[in-house]
């Protein structure tokens, strides 16, 4: 599976799940780029979304470079990071979350179009469902086969829709509540879906419906000690080396990105139990 970065540290986190982008110009001379030569290498998706942090979209060139902006601020200020979570993403300093009626309805499709794939990607996302809805009455996600022919992010009939990327770029990215509805949608490389060694399909895809949840990336804490992203998110729990959202590859305590004790108290903290 491709690891690329940003330049340097400087702009980013690594990651297994997906490439935040490529290491622009100035990287090699260890210089933050500007935004213009990030912006020409920054990794852009099948459907127009920059992804960055590995497994997140942005929908458009204002996010990516509020995103920039973010990222070329902080990213030298990691002491002010709070210590305490499993975190939820923040946008202008409030929880980046799904109200109470509508966390109880999440509905989604699975494109056809996975083809032979179709049932493992089914399956898949239902073992991830699963991990969230066990740990938290006040979630749930629903399946919506009937429009699976019409799976994509125009669908107003679900909320999100599952589609097939043949990107090689990474295995899955996701979206946050906050996404427009022209965004929410999870792209999964079905072959690299079932060839990713110890972990399993259901929990990546665990782990992108975490991001949908609105949960970010625990290694972006300073405990870490590497894979920094940014600052706008707030603590849930005490910091879970497991966490199912923490890549392993950046200092993580597990290997296999299995769901955690951490994560049942997390989701529990933002949504009820």
């Amino acid at each position: 599976m491709k690891r690329t970065r940003l330049a340097q540290a400087a702009l980013g986190a690594i990651g297994l799940i997906a490439v935040a982008a490529t290491s622009a110009g100035a990287a090699s001379s260890g210089e933050v780029p500007t935004f213009q030569e990030y912006q020409q290498q920054a990794f852009t998706d099948t459907d127009g979304q920059y992804v960055v942090n590995g497994d997140e979209a942005l929908p458009n060139n204002g996010q990516l470079r509020q995103y920039y902006d973010r990222m070329t601020s902080t990213a030298t200020d990691k002491g002010t990071t709070p210590t305490d979570g499993l975190i939820v993403n923040t946008v202008s300093g409030r929880d980046d979350k799904w109200s109470a009626s509508q966390a109880l309805n999440l509905t989604y499709c699975v494109s056809t179009k996975f083809g032979t794939s179709y049932s493992t990607v089914v399956n898949a996302m239902s073992q991830g469902a699963g991990l969230w809805e066990g740990a938290s009455s006040k979630v749930n996600f629903v399946y919506v086969p009937a429009q699976d022919g019409n799976c994509t992010t125009r669908n107003t009939s679900v909320l999100f829709s599952v589609e097939p990327t043949k990107t090689t770029q990474y295995i899955a990215r996701a979206f946050f509540p906050s996404s427009p509805k022209s965004s929410r949608n999870i792209l999964v490389n079905a072959s690299s879906l079932v060839s990713s060694g110890t972990w399993e399909p259901g929990d990546i895809l665990g782990h992108e419906l975490g991001h949908t949840l609105g949960f970010r990336h625990e290694h972006t804490r300073p405990e870490a000690g590497t894979c920094f992203e940014d600052n706008n998110w707030r603590p849930l729990t005490p910091y879970d080396s497991v966490s199912i959202m923490h890549y392993p590859q950046c200092n993580g305590g597990s290997s296999d990105l299995e769901f955690s004790s951490g994560d049942v108290t997390g989701v529990r903290a933002l949504y009820g139990s």
